[in-house]
């Protein structure tokens, strides 16, 4: 891949982060992540946002509440034996 752009580089984005990328490829994207704002932005976001999503759910649930979804996961499973 020696010309990498905005839109491809979306579709390798998952692949560049776990670091499976030939590195041809890998040497391609990062060029242009470096020169480029909006990719970099992307980049630090998708980076975020697993972090997002664990302080997002990171809450107590009032017991009743809790019991009550516990008690239906139970029962839900009962019909499906």
């Amino acid at each position: 891949m020696s010309d990498t752009t905005c839109l491809s580089g979306v579709d390798l984005l998952a692949d560049f982060l776990e670091g499976v990328l030939p590195p041809d490829v890998r040497a391609s994207l990062e060029r242009h992540v470096l020169g480029c704002e909006r990719c970099q932005a992307f980049v630090a976001s998708y980076q975020a946002t697993p972090a997002i999503l664990r302080h997002a759910t990171d809450a107590d649930l009032p017991d009743d509440l809790r019991r009550s979804l516990e008690a239906w996961v139970r029962d839900s499973g009962r019909g499906q034996r």
